[in-house]
């Protein structure tokens, strides 16, 4: 039996998008195969490596894929993390529009490396409380 799969979308791809990839692994228990992509394929932002490993999750060393690259793929959910990101997504086939979370770009805060840190782990629990709900909602936990 073919897993569902879901897409997470994120302009950049450095950190929301694969996030949400992550936890729908974790909490799904992989029983969905989730994906993230972006306009281009980018490895993880280092504070949001560290504020997945604050909540136990080891997400060093991973990364996304380009849009581009999963243009052929088909999808059962796709997910923009944000209006900029929906707004770029192509059509997959048998999606008709993609969901939408409104998620801050964690990326953008500034300050000192803790107020910058703070802003990823806001961003980690909202994808986290998100995600879970969303699985719960599609049945797919």
């Amino acid at each position: 039996m073919r897993k569902p799969r879901v897409l997470f979308l994120c302009p950049g791809s450095s950190s929301r998008s694969q996030i949400a990839e992550v936890f729908a692994q974790l909490v799904s228990k992989d029983r969905i195969e989730a994906f993230s992509a972006g306009a281009e394929a980018e490895a993880l932002e280092p504070l949001a490596v560290r504020a997945m490993a604050e909540v136990g999750v080891d997400a060093s060393g991973h990364s996304s894929t380009s849009m581009e690259q999963l243009r052929n793929e088909s999808f059962d959910f796709v997910i923009a993390v944000c209006e900029r990101a929906k707004e770029a997504c192509p059509a997959w086939p048998r999606v008709d529009e993609p969901l939408l979370w409104s998620i801050e770009e964690p990326s953008a805060a500034t300050g000192s490396e803790e107020d910058r840190l703070q802003a990823f782990r806001r961003v980690r629990d909202q994808i986290r409380q998100r995600t879970s709900l969303f699985l719960l909602a599609n049945k797919l936990v």
